[in-house]
């Protein structure tokens, strides 16, 4: 059979197309890290991955392919092809690959064959695809950016929504970025993120933009670390202040904060236990920052903070939340705010 291999020139292409891709590496593999657009269908299992690891080392690679082999095969075997099959009904413009485009590939695309699919896999496979998304991100950090700065509640990721030059670093670290702002699903692994972010720098590239709109952002972003030489470029780039009154900060906030994370955590647990997650979401934000705050400026905004999530739960009221958000805005966040801009201008 004729062997279908996309080539490393193509890469660019297929990501910013946002191809669908089948992943065969074993599920720990995937986990870890993977591109967008990608489902898993593994070759092996993790256990059977394991064996086959473990053949390798004491016997060779003739020993360990004999092994995948017999740990794949008869029923099991089928399992798995019927999973590549439909993917490649679901997505005939698909392409599939395994850790370096090598021995898990060949035998899938042959598996394949024989079921009258001709899917092509990716040359060097996740190994060499990954290295190209990293030198993407170095790459663009010799691009000109643009950072939009602003004091918390600002409206700074909304200005970057709705700028088509912008990339949402808050977006692909689903955090943000501040004591408050964990999302009630997980973040991505830091392999994810950057997978992600690279993406994204290649579509606004092929999209001939000649500037990165970004939001200022600390180098971690809740666990997502901004790549270091994408993080520096950054601290040299151009700024520009979104500025907004303090009623409107405080009027942001609590939507963002309150109003529509109490949706969202009552939407996926129900009213009760959703709001009792809310509420530790809301004081475990507060506890995070106890020791910048001091102990009594702590238990000040936390007692304001407690009183007005009773008075949320009895009446359905959110306007003492208000208090609290004001008081940390002018206590807390307006003075750090203050001081980073200074250094950034010095």
């Amino acid at each position: 059979m004729a062997i279908n291999i996309i080539q490393k020139s193509e890469y660019a292409k297929l990501l910013v197309e946002q191809r669908p891709l089948m992943d065969v590496r074993a599920p720990i593999e995937f986990t870890k890290g993977a591109f967008p657009n990608t489902t898993n269908h593994s070759l092996m299992t993790d256990d059977e991955r394991t064996q086959v690891g473990i053949c390798y080392k004491q016997h060779g690679q003739h020993a360990a392919v004999e092994l995948g082999h017999r740990l794949v095969s008869g029923a099991i075997k089928q399992q798995r092809i019927s999973a590549w099959r439909s993917f490649s009904e679901s997505h005939p413009d698909g392409y599939f690959y395994c850790f370096r485009g090598g021995l898990r590939s060949q035998i899938s695309q042959n598996w394949m064959h024989t079921e009258g699919f001709d899917i092509p896999y990716i040359e060097g496979g996740y190994k060499a695809m990954r290295q190209f998304l990293i030198e993407t991100i170095e790459q663009a950090s010799q691009r000109p950016m643009l950072i939009v700065c602003g004091k918390t509640g600002s409206g700074k990721t909304e200005y970057i929504n709705r700028r088509v030059d912008s990339i949402d670093l808050e977006g692909l670290a689903n955090h943000r970025g501040s004591s408050f702002g964990m999302n009630i699903t997980p973040q991505p692994t830091q392999i994810n993120f950057e997978n992600h972010l690279a993406v994204n720098l290649l579509q606004h590239q092929a999209c001939d933009h000649e500037t990165i709109v970004l939001e200022d952002e600390s180098y971690l972003i809740g666990r997502s670390a901004v790549p270091q030489c994408f993080y520096q470029a950054m601290q040299n780039a151009s700024t520009i202040v979104i500025e907004a009154n303090l009623d409107e900060r405080v009027d942001r906030i609590l939507r963002d904060y309150v109003i529509s994370m109490t949706a969202r955590y009552r939407e996926m647990k129900g009213d009760e236990i959703g709001f009792s997650a809310f509420s530790q979401y809301l004081l475990a934000g507060v506890d995070k920052i106890k020791k910048r705050l001091g102990g009594q400026l702590h238990q000040q905004i936390k007692n304001i903070m407690l009183e007005a999530l009773k008075e949320q739960q009895s009446r359905n009221s959110v306007a003492l939340h208000c208090a609290w958000i004001q008081l940390l805005l002018e206590k807390y966040y307006d003075p750090m705010y203050e001081y980073q801009l200074s250094k950034k201008r010095s």
